[in-house]
Order: structure tokens, then sequence, then C-alpha cells
């Protein structure tokens, strides 16, 4: 026995959750039995990155409902009634084990089939475990990865039991960085173990993260780089320690692994194209299949930006624009074929806020890096501000700015986005630096605080949200730090 919707969407991440909205929008609500949301977790779509965040903090900490989607754009918080509201069915808890793209239907792990006519592929990515890399011990009681709501459940229990203790993090990238910094607020202690030579080596000059290993080493954390953890010693269920490649052996009353991600493309191997580690899509997010989209953490689209370059992005701002560019693809197909060759018109975006830091990275960190500002830790009291442009053929490629003001963001992601030129790189950013951004921001007609002249949203936001919803984001935008980075219009 089974249902049959004309849309349904697989996943209940930020993806979904965005576009469910969009699709609401755009139809004016559904009709039943139109379109549904499958997802192996409890509840409505929520906005993941508040789980490294405000989800771990000691005191205040966000909860839902607060951070549904689409709270982190300051927008409607989607909770479950509001899907009732609007006609769409959310399928919870529901793990679909088995896909067929020619006949279109799904199979839960309750034997259920459900078929589709268009599908939505948003399956987001999980966490590459220790036993990938040949270490065992991920089934231990104190063992922390971070991907899900239940993840961070479990991570803020762990954290209470051992206040005061040692935490060994492995891993130096973005997930390492935001975990330890919540470990130090919760008075554990932190060692981070990775075998860089330095910490979110993917993205960070040394230069660039000097700074933030000397901030963090100054919070107490101290780093391991250059070996990476060889065994857990495991006692009654629990990691005691955790030994290095190089002998070494680290006491541990936590473990947080965070080595990465991998796409959760498996249900569709054989299927469809793949890509850069994700199912490969067109410019309209659509699949080697017509009838499969695919959008956020699991797809690998061209960008235009990056010459029509195919990349996938696991980030929260990607999951959100592929969501909207899909149900804008499958409403309004009036591009079609013309516009299926094309590239995205997406700004590569990340950003994180820690301790009280907060940076934000626009484009590709792709050619000669060109710093600016001072790297000396703030004082008491003190903000940091500095950052780096990339060049790459006399242009703007990329842009990383540490401490900047919204004004500041958004002229920097203005050239970057133009890809401005650059005739004397000493002169024109390592000495003026955000100097040179606000320049080209205000010679390209970019409004302060605002979107470019001449441009509109995609959509118009709702003109009124109920009092206790408005309360609810502004509450959700203080914990999650939440800052929207300057975009013109991209779909």
């Amino acid at each position: 026995m089974g249902r049959a919707f004309a849309y349904v969407i697989l996943g209940g991440g930020v993806a979904a959750g965005y576009a469910a909205l969009e699709f609401a929008r755009r139809r004016a609500g559904a009709s039943p039995g139109e379109l549904c949301i499958i997802s192996d977790e409890a509840v409505a779509p929520y906005e993941r990155p508040a789980l490294s965040k405000a989800y771990l903090l000691p005191q205040g900490a966000a909860r839902l409902p607060a951070f549904h989607t689409c709270a982190g754009a300051n927008d409607e918080v989607l909770t479950e009634q509001w899907y009732k509201d609007h006609g769409i069915e959310l399928v919870l808890a529901t793990r679909v084990i088995s896909a067929d793209v020619r006949r279109k239907t799904l199979l839960t792990d309750s034997g259920e089939t459900i078929g589709y006519k268009t599908l939505i592929v948003a399956t987001g990515a999980r966490a590459s475990e220790l036993e990938e890399f040949g270490v065992r011990g991920s089934d231990a009681a104190n063992v922390c990865y971070l991907r899900s709501l239940e993840d961070a459940d479990r991570m803020v229990g762990v954290m209470r039991s051992c206040h005061g203790g040692n935490a060994v993090v492995i891993g130096g990238g973005y997930i390492g960085m935001e975990c330890a910094a919540a470990l130090v607020a919760n008075e554990v202690k932190v060692t981070m173990v990775f075998p860089g030579k330095h910490c979110v080596g993917r993205l960070f000059t040394p230069k660039i993260a000097e700074f933030y290993e000397k901030y963090y080493a100054a919070k107490g954390v101290v780093f391991v780089k250059g070996t990476a953890v060889k065994s857990l010693e495991v006692s009654d269920g629990k990691v005691a320690a955790a030994i290095l490649r190089d002998g070494r052996r680290l006491p541990a009353d936590m473990v947080v692994v965070g080595i990465g991600a991998r796409a959760n493309t498996g249900l569709f191997d054989g299927q469809l194209a793949v890509e850069r580690g994700g199912i490969k899509v067109n410019g309209r997010m659509q699949t080697s299949d017509s009838a499969v989209y695919a959008v956020g953490d699991v797809a690998a689209f061209p960008v235009a930006l990056l010459g029509g370059a195919v990349r996938r992005f696991e980030h929260v701002d990607c999951a959100r624009r592929t969501a909207r560019r899909a149900i804008e693809a499958i409403l309004e197909p009036s591009g079609g074929a013309a516009e299926e060759g094309k590239a995205f018109g997406y700004l590569p975006y990340f950003y994180s806020r820690v301790f009280a830091l907060s940076w934000q990275f626009y484009g590709d960190n792709a050619g000669e890096a060109v710093h600016f500002g001072d790297f000396s830790p703030p004082g008491a009291g003190g903000k940091a501000k500095f950052g780096a442009c990339w060049v790459s053929g006399g242009r703007v490629a990329g842009a990383f700015i540490e401490g900047g003001s919204r004004e500041e963001n958004e002229a920097m992601a203005s050239a970057v986005r133009s890809r401005a030129a650059i005739a004397d790189v000493a002169a024109e950013l390592g000495s003026r630096g955000l100097g040179f951004a606000d320049e080209e921001s205000r010679r390209k007609g970019v409004r302060r605080g605002g979107l470019a002249s001449g441009d509109r949203p995609t959509y118009a936001r709702h003109a009124t949200v109920g009092v206790a919803a408005a309360v609810s984001i502004a509450a959700f935008a203080y914990w999650y730090g939440w800052m929207a980075p300057y975009v013109v219009k991209q779909c």
C-alpha cells in the first residue's frame, strides 16, 4: 500500500524548509496530496547551524521552535502547524531505504511506497566517522558527532557530565573550531588534534589561521597539529584517552569528532549522474533525470562566478538558495532548455561566529592572497578587524573579513561578485583593504545596507508576521549570530 504526491521533498533539513516556503508563496499554498516532505528526523525542518552555536550555550541556549526554518533568514518560522495550514504533509521519523527513479517511487523503512511526479532530493550530508579512517570507538558513550538535533542533545548531555574535564576534538575544520568554542564556554578543557599545519586548512591562509589559533590558545585551547588519532582507549563503554600516531596519550572525558562530511547520494547510485561527491545538476538544479532535482549539500552545480565550474557546497546559504532556485525552475519552467546550460548565479558564502569573533567569506580562495588590517590580538573590549582578498588574473576572486560591519561585508561581497579589477595588488589591497572594496561598491552603484540599485528580492515578504513569531525570530537572530550576506538578485 502507498501514497502518491505531485511533489516530494526527500530530506528534512534547511533546504527542505526553504523549498516549502518558496512553494507556498508561489502557489499560495498546496492542495491536499500535492506536496510532502519525508524526513528521518522527528521534527519539522530547522536551521542546522544553530546546533554548533546557540544550541550548545551553557545559558540561554536556543531551543525549538525558535530556530525552525526560516528563522535564520529573518523570515517566517515554519512550525508543524504552518505546514498543516499550508496543505503540506510532513512525513517525519521516516527513513527512505530505496528509490526507483524509473518508476518514480520511494520505499520507506515502514514498508510504505510513496510515489511522485517530481522529486526534490535534499538528503544533505552525513558526518564522516572514525571507522572510515581505521579508528574504532564511535559507539562509546562519550564520543560525539554533530549533524542532527539528536546529536546536539547527546553532546549537551555529555558536556554537562564532564564539567571541568578534558575534551579531545578530532579535526581542525569548521565544526571542530565551533565545537571547541562551545566546550570552552561550558568550562571543559579542550585539546584539538588534526593532521594539517594549521586550522581550517581548506579556507584559512597560514596568517589568518595563526590569529585564530592564538585567540583560542588564550582561551585555554591546546592545538596538536601534524598528527592524528591512531586509536581510542575505551574502558567500561567510555573513551578514557586518545592515542596519537606519534605515541602521545591524551586523557579524555569526552571526544568530539569533526572530520568532514559526505553527501548522502547512496539512494541514487547508478540512477543519477554524480560529480564532486554529489548529485550532478544543471543551473536549474535538475539532475540527469528530468523529474528529479537536487539541492543543498547533496547537489553539485555549475557556478557562474567560477566560469561554470561544478562545485558542491556544504553551507546553509547554499541550501537556502538552491532550494529556492529549484522551486522556481519547477513551478515556472518558462526558461526550459534555454536555461539548462546556464550556470547558477550563486555567490559562494561561508561564515562563522565564535567567542567575540565573527568572520565572513565570499567567492573562491584561488590565486594570490593579499592580507589587510590589524592581525594583533584585540585588547580588552577591543574588536579584531582584518581580512584577505584572493586575486586571480588581476581580479578579486574571493574575500575574507573578520569583524566587518554589515556595510563592510556588503562592500567585500560586491567586489567579489563584480570580480573587481586590481591594477596594483599591493597598493589597492595590501594598503587600502576595505577602502578599496568600499570604493568599488560605490562605483558599482551599491546602496549601503541594501541591494544594488535596480535589484529586487526574489519574492516579496509577507507584510505581517505574528508578534510571537517576530519575538522568536529576534531572539534566535541574537543566539544564532546571523548576518545576511550581501546578495543581489541571483535567480
